[in-house]
Parts: C-alpha cells; sequence; structure tokens
C-alpha cells in the first residue's frame, strides 16, 4: 500500500511537470525600449540590445504564468555614444558592479479581454521594488516551422529615483520618471 502511494504522488508531480509550458524570448521579434522627459520639453527614447526573458504557465490564458525576465545594462542605445556611456557610469547604471536588471513575476491577472495585470519585483542596481505591468496579449501564431510563438506588449513607469539613480535629483534636466515599454515574442518550447 506505501509504494501504491508513492507511486501515485510521484506519478502526480510527473503530470504537473510535463503539463507546464515554458516560453522564451524571441530575441529578434522583442524589445526592451525607454524613455524619459529631458529639460522638461522633449523625451530621449533608448532601448537595451540585450535580454532574456522566459515564462512557465500551465493555464491557457496564462493567469498562472511565472515571469522571468534579465536585461544586460550595459546594452543600452540611446544613439548618442557619450550618453550611452555616462548611462553606464555610477551616475545611473553602475554596470560594472551592477551589469543586469531583473524581473521575477509574483502574479499574472486577466483583466478583461486580451487585457493584463503583471506584477514582480523589479531590481535595478541594488534595489529591488514592486511595479505592476500592463499587458497587452497579442495573440498566437504557429510559423513556417512549426513554431508556436505568443506576443505581448507590457508598459509600465517607475520613479529612477526610487533604485538609487541620483543623477539630476531634482529631476530638471532628466526627469524622475522613466516610461518602460517591453513588446515581447515567446517561443513555446518543444
Amino acid at each position: 500500500m506505501k509504494k501504491l502511494f508513492l507511486f501515485l504522488i510521484a506519478a502526480t508531480f510527473s503530470v504537473a511537470a510535463f503539463a507546464q509550458t515554458k516560453w522564451t524570448t524571441d530575441p529578434m521579434h522583442s524589445f526592451v525600449n525607454f524613455s524619459v522627459k529631458h529639460s522638461g520639453i522633449s523625451l530621449v527614447n533608448g532601448s537595451f540590445k540585450k535580454f532574456n526573458g522566459e515564462f512557465t504557465s500551465d493555464k491557457a490564458d496564462f493567469t498562472d504564468a511565472k515571469v522571468s525576465f534579465t536585461v544586460e545594462v550595459a546594452s543600452v542605445s540611446t544613439s548618442v555614444e557619450m550618453r550611452d556611456n555616462h548611462l553606464k557610469t555610477d551616475d545611473f547604471f553602475n554596470a560594472e558592479k551592477y551589469p543586469k536588471m531583473t524581473f521575477e513575476s509574483t502574479s499574472m491577472k486577466k483583466l478583461k479581454g486580451n487585457e493584463y495585470e503583471l506584477n514582480g519585483k523589479l531590481t535595478i542596481r541594488d534595489v529591488t521594488k514592486d511595479v505592476t505591468f500592463k499587458v497587452t496579449y497579442g495573440g498566437e501564431v504557429k510559423d513556417q516551422r512549426g513554431n508556436v510563438k505568443v506576443g505581448f506588449a507590457a508598459t509600465t513607469t517607475i520613479n529612477r529615483l526610487d533604485y538609487n539613480i541620483k543623477y539630476d535629483p531634482t529631476g530638471t534636466g532628466v526627469a524622475k520618471d522613466v516610461d518602460i515599454t517591453l513588446n515581447l515574442q515567446f517561443v513555446k518550447s518543444k
């Protein structure tokens, strides 16, 4: 009887693990962008060129999704080399000491239609804060090679001062609020 019980427990965990679907970012069709107000009159747009994300989910509507995302800070690009180099210093990201930004989800809630709310922990430099992304599910397709892909757009706004990015603390030259936009395509693991 004891062996049967242990077998049933092992089978239950095996089925649960097997049912979980893993998705990874398709870097050729994904973008991590940001914009911040400059001198109170215009926007500076930028992006990060190197990142890696994945999520797992058992449910078809992704409400149980567990999302993990990493961005390489040194890959920042604003199309101005001098500014990019400044962003990598301790005035901003300190890419040498803190080479990665990370996000780990805590919940994914469906609001209505294709709209979701993704909550999690965002770490920049040595600070981790709760953050909420507004997420729009773009749909699912199968490509010509038979790969299943899904698309999401996610947006949020953070206060850079909350993450020990103390350059221009008044926000006069570089605003405190930074808008983050992720346009992501994920590929289903086979």
